[in-house]
Formats: structure tokens, C-alpha cells, sequence
């Protein structure tokens, strides 16, 4: 957080009507950025793979559905430092890589897949630009295109490695999705895909 974002904390004591040594406290906080700025994902954010028959599925390795592109904007109201990170709201259901994101789990507690993201053909204020990712949290950077919610993802020029402000920002985002192995799955009945993913925007 820089110093054009200051911090609101507030506090709140409440004591009962006589005096006493007891009293309990409450905390708010929040920050004023100086310009705001909206992530957007074409298509209302849905990725639709429809029905898969079962015997489609590979039984001993992960089975890999076509790829999936969408278009991930940002906009802002001026030049904005900031980076990209996700969450993953199937967290614990991730069937084939850790650090990707799960897709839910069967009626009988089983991992169904994974699927990872990743930010291509990076556009910013008009001009090419490269992504840059931190797995420290912002302490360092090195190039990169994964989008997961163990790292950062920034916006950089040419071959740099820092953090540029930027007012629109436009990539190809590509899901690569796994299916478990068929044997590792009770496939008796219909099961839904379901992977819940929310891209998150942190100002710098």
C-alpha cells in the first residue's frame, strides 16, 4: 500500500453507564485508492463444456478437455498500479495439480479435476505489454502468464520486471481443464462440473 492510500481505522469503546475496568473494542478499516478499476471476463464469466459421455474418459490418466479462451479486461478510471490473483471458491477439489483450481467433488467425496488459468497476448493502453508474476507476494518478479491463486500477476513493459501503472488493460485468458482418471471416479450417475473461480484485483 503507497502512501496515496491512506488507511481508515476507527474505533469504537463501549463501556456500561457506571464505571468499571472492562471494555471492548471494534476495528474498522478500509483504504481510498485514487482511481478505481473494474475486472471484466467476456462471456458473463461462464465456461459451458456440456455433456461427456463416461466412456470418453481416459481410466488411468486425466482426460483433457478442449481448451477454453475468454477475454479478461480491467479498466480504470486514470493510470493504476495493480496485480491479478484468483480464489478458488472449490478449494480442497483440485484432483490433478495443487496450485490449480478444483472442480468440485462427486456425490461420493471424490475429486473430479483440475483447471488452470493462464493470461496471453497481454495489451495495455494500446500497446503490447508482458506479464509478470510474484510468488512472494510482490517482493520479486519474474515472467509470467499463470493466473492462480497462489501468485501475483502484474502488468510490465518490454523486458522489465516492475510493476507499470495502467488504465486498460486487455488478454486472452485460456482455461486448461483435467478431468480425473475414470478409475478414480463413481461414474453411476450424472455428475456436474462444477468450478467457481473469482479474479481478484489488489492495488499496489
Amino acid at each position: 500500500m503507497n502512501a496515496f492510500v491512506p488507511r481508515l481505522l476507527m474505533m469504537l469503546l463501549v463501556a456500561p453507564a457506571v464505571f468499571a475496568d472492562s471494555a471492548t473494542n471494534l476495528s474498522l478499516r478500509g483504504a481510498i485508492v485514487p482511481t478505481a478499476c473494474e475486472p471484466m471476463i467476456s462471456g458473463g464469466g461462464t465456461v459451458d463444456y456440456g455433456k461427456m459421455s463416461a466412456k470418453t474418459l481416459d481410466p488411468e490418466q486425466p482426460t483433457s478437455l478442449p481448451r477454453q479462451s475468454l477475454l479478461l479486461s480491467v479498466r480504470c478510471e486514470g493510470l493504476t498500479l495493480f496485480n491479478l490473483t484468483t480464489q478458488d471458491n472449490r478449494s480442497g477439489s483440485s484432483a490433478i495439480h495443487d496450485d490449480w483450481h478444483g472442480l468440485g467433488m462427486t456425490p461420493n467425496d471424490e475429486k473430479l479435476g483440475s483447471v488452470g488459468f493462464g493470461l496471453y497476448h497481454p495489451v495495455a493502453d494500446g500497446a503490447e505489454a508482458r506479464t509478470i508474476i510474484s510468488e512472494d507476494g510482490g517482493a520479486t518478479w519474474h515472467p509470467g502468464s499463470v493466473l492462480g491463486h497462489q501468485l501475483l500477476l502484474a502488468v510490465a513493459q518490454g523486458t522489465g520486471l516492475t510493476p507499470i501503472a495502467v488504465k486498460d488493460f486487455d488478454a486472452e485468458l485460456v482455461l486448461y481443464t483435467l478431468i480425473a482418471h475414470a478409475n478414480s471416479l463413481t461414474l453411476t450417475d450424472e455428475i456436474p462440473m462444477d468450478g467457481h473461480t473469482t479474479v481478484q484485483l489488489n492495488y499496489l
